[in-house]
């Protein structure tokens, strides 16, 4: 991997995969924008000053790397591109099940059906996943470090999602809490 990345626009570049990443939430807001409104931060979810910060820095963090992708070429019919093509659809299986899972979901309850059973958070799993496979479809650090510290900053954002479910579910969220895997995993009985 060249330490100081390549820019070029062209069609064989990493947006595609950017695109394709984002497409299950496009179809999400045209199926039920009711649905749509449990994505990202309720308005009643408070977050600490900690997970404030966290917020301010990762959601540009991510229009960031989303941008940088326009200019980042795919290494076409190198092992690279390959290995990095095989753990972006795995990413992006496990965030299309999620999705289809979230969609399913009735509004009033939590996400604990399907996908949710093997990780309290497939989504963000996913795209860290997905991001992953996008650096090394490209071969680039860059890249692979913001898919680390996508992983490293959601770890510590969740736990304002887990407060605010087990504040507006109880002892149902918890019991989940219980059995569910954080990341990924085997449920327990």
């Amino acid at each position: 991997m060249p330490l100081i990345p390549v820019f070029k626009i062209g069609i064989w570049n990493a947006w595609i995969f950017t695109a394709v990443y984002l497409l299950p939430t496009l179809l999400i807001v045209f199926i039920n924008k009711d649905v749509y409104k449990k994505l990202g931060n309720p308005p009643d979810m408070k977050l600490n000053k900690r997970e404030k910060i966290l917020n301010i820095i990762f959601e540009p963090l991510t229009y960031l790397s989303f941008i940088y992708t326009i200019f980042l070429p795919l290494k076409l019919n190198t092992p690279w591109f390959y290995v990095g093509l095989f753990i972006f659809i795995l990413g992006l299986s496990i965030l299309t099940i999620a999705t289809i899972n979230f969609l399913t979901t009735p509004l009033h309850l939590p996400f604990t059906k399907g996908m949710y059973r093997y990780s309290r958070h497939p989504g963000y799993l996913a795209s860290s996943i997905i991001f992953f496979g996008t650096g090394i479809a490209t071969a680039s650090w860059i890249i692979i470090l913001i898919s680390i510290l996508f992983l490293v900053l959601t770890n510590i954002y969740v736990v304002a999602e887990e407060r605010f479910c087990i504040k507006k579910y109880g002892n149902y969220y918890l019991e989940y809490l219980e059995k569910t895997p954080k990341w990924l995993g085997v449920p327990k009985p």
